[in-house]
């Protein structure tokens, strides 16, 4: 990819996102994958990447989220095992927190939480998987810690240590004898044993040396004690040392096996450790699709954009207000004017940055519904660009961008101008503004710019495949509601907004008097017109609200006639029971009547 797209996902921020992903991973391999995310332009890579995710927010709905807790690229180990060497406590103990990992994992993928409409795309990453519980036992038991190894490692580690534990005793109770005697209470510096070398010895004092017989081991950083091994412990000091050395060959042998083991199963777990990075990375997705409250977009190759209710995922809270924008149906290009600070550059962005998402497999804030275009580069020109460095105004800066950008756009792009041409001469700037956006389209890039120039909303007007669209700004507070608006050109309302802010009445009414009447009465036109709509959405929810209304009456209305009906049916059952029983009584009446006058006769 060329520079410019580089510094385009810059830009919109992608980098921020990637970063909110790797907090969802709990390895640094995963972390690092996951900052090193690129977009994708191939559009079954890019649904396949979705139905990963997809899968695996299935997955944490019906079981939880899997850990992956304790996973560590063994690779160069394993392959230093393989070449006969001998690995450290920690190469070992990373080994198997791999397995452990490898283990929990296949139990997560056959647990009782699978269900029939679990999706299966993740069963070819399950189904790779192989575990090896007895390797992972071995280790976990033989080595307790990266500086310890357990006395549970061989038979012979512990015998020998058994008796390291038996001589130190016999050669600290000799020792004990001696800084517990009185003649040498005076050349001891401290009455204790202790250790230098491997070897037992006790402190004197520097000028006292030459009265105890032994060997010198250590002397303090201050030369004022000496630590000296006794002539009665040398032996035992040497069977201590050769048992030191016993355990350290011992250590050694058991490193080598399990090393040698390891290297045995080198493939399987480089392979599942590959497959555990995979899995860890989609699953972080998922959980990033959950903490945004995002959804799977749908996948287009026909330049069509639609986003419903879209949020920008940095904007956190209730500050953010959903937008909805399409392009590429009935029109490819998106001219979007409103106030200051009403919206329009995060519109860009939301529209830029929920692409590029989808592109790199994440779920995106919309609502159900939505779909992207896959373009193969996303352009932006947004931000202040003014560069003291290399003496450029704001004007030159964005020129030298666009310049670059317009070299490398093509019908596959996606291109984001934030107030093109702004920062010069408004006449000369809406001319260029607009022979850009021409430029664009021509090349067949779908293109969306904010401006605040009267001639690109006319221009909009007037040209086919071209839509206007605006922030909305509300007449009655002055503030801007940051809704988009689609095919209703904006007003910058800068005379309503400097009003606001305290600037003074007469000096309103002067710049009210230096606008030409045909910008007045155009600007005049656009109130009018968003009044119109404001008031007829107003309509059309009071509609919408008496609809339900009558809707629930006739609901209530429908539920009264039928417990009516119920009951008139109860009652006609009822009364067509009393009848039966009634005529029946009556028939064996008749009939005991008839047996008693048989019974005369």
């Amino acid at each position: 990819m060329n520079e410019q797209y580089e510094k385009s996902l810059t830009k919109l921020e992608l980098d921020k996102v990637l970063a909110m992903l790797s907090d969802h991973a709990a390895s640094q391999a995963a972390k690092d994958r996951c900052l090193a995310v690129r977009p994708s332009t191939d559009a079954d890579e890019i649904r396949h990447l979705l139905d990963e995710t997809s899968a695996a927010c299935a997955c944490i709905t019906v079981k939880g989220s899997p850990s992956f807790g304790g996973l560590y690229d063994v690779g160069a180990s394993l392959d230093r095992a393989d070449r006969g060497g001998c690995l450290s406590p920690e190469e070992l103990l990373r080994i198997a927190a791999v397995l452990k990992s490898a283990r929990q994992t296949k139990a997560y993928s056959e647990g009782e939480g699978r269900s029939a409409q679990e999706p299966g795309v993740l069963d070819v990453y399950f189904q790779q998987i192989t575990t090896n519980k007895y390797l992972e036992e071995r280790i976990f038991t033989s080595i307790l810690s990266k500086d310890e190894i357990a006395d549970a490692a061989s038979s012979e580690l512990a015998s020998i240590r058994r008796r390291i534990r038996q001589q130190s005793a016999k050669i600290r109770e000799s020792l004990q004898k001696i800084i517990t005697s009185p003649s040498y209470a005076k050349i001891l510096q401290e009455p204790i044993v202790t250790i230098r070398s491997d070897r037992f010895v006790v402190p004197v004092k520097a000028e006292c040396k030459s009265q105890l017989p032994g060997l010198v081991h250590d002397v303090s950083s201050s030369g004022s004690t000496y630590f000296i091994e006794p002539m009665s412990a040398v032996n035992g000091n040497n069977e201590l040392r050769e048992l030191f050395m016993a355990e350290r060959k011992e250590i050694e042998r058991i490193l080598a096996e399990l090393s040698a083991e390891a290297a045995g199963h080198r493939e399987q777990i480089k392979l599942d450790y590959d497959v555990l990075l995979d899995l860890e990375c989609i699953f972080a997705r998922a959980r990033l699709s959950f903490a945004m409250r995002a959804i799977c977009p749908e996948v287009r190759t026909d330049g069509q954009l639609n986003l419903i209710r879209a949020r920008h995922p940095l904007i956190t809270g209730k500050t953010v207000v959903p937008i909805s924008v399409r392009l590429g149906s009935d029109f490819d290009t998106l001219i979007i004017t409103g106030p200051n600070t009403g919206g329009k550059t995060v519109t860009l962005k939301t529209i830029g940055l929920l692409t590029l998402m989808a592109e790199c497999g994440l779920h995106i804030p919309a609502d159900d519904g939505s779909a992207v275009n896959v373009y193969e580069q996303v352009f932006a020109d947004i931000g202040d660009e003014q560069s003291i460095e290399q003496s450029l105004s704001t004007f030159s800066s964005h020129t030298k961008n666009i310049v670059e950008i317009l070299k490398v756009c093509d019908k596959d792009s996606l291109v984001l101008f934030d107030e093109l041409c702004a920062g010069t001469d408004p006449a000369e700037g809406a001319a260029l503004a607009i022979s850009i956006i021409e430029f664009c389209r021509k090349c067949g890039a779908g293109v969306a710019a904010t401006t605040h120039y009267a001639e690109l909303k006319l221009y909009a007007m007037r040209t086919s495949g071209v839509m206007n669209a605006s922030c909305e700004f509300n007449v009655e507070t002055l503030q801007p509601t940051y809704r988009l608006l689609i095919g209703v050109p904006g007003k910058s309302n800068a005379f309503a907004i400097s009003k606001r802010l305290g600037i003074d009445e007469a000096i309103l009414e002067q710049a009210r008097s230096l606008v030409s009447q045909n910008d007045v009465n155009f600007e005049d036109v656009l109130t009018q017109l968003n009044q119109q709509r404001q008031e007829m959405e107003k309509a059309k929810e009071e509609a919408e609200r008496l609809r339900r209304e009558t809707e629930k009456q006739k609901e209530k209305s429908d539920e009264y006639y039928a417990q009516i009906k119920q009951e008139k049916e109860k009652a006609a059952q009822h009364k067509q029971a009393v009848q039966l029983a009634e005529a029946k009584a009556q028939a064996e009446k008749l009939e005991g009547q008839q047996l008693s006058m048989i019974e005369l006769w």
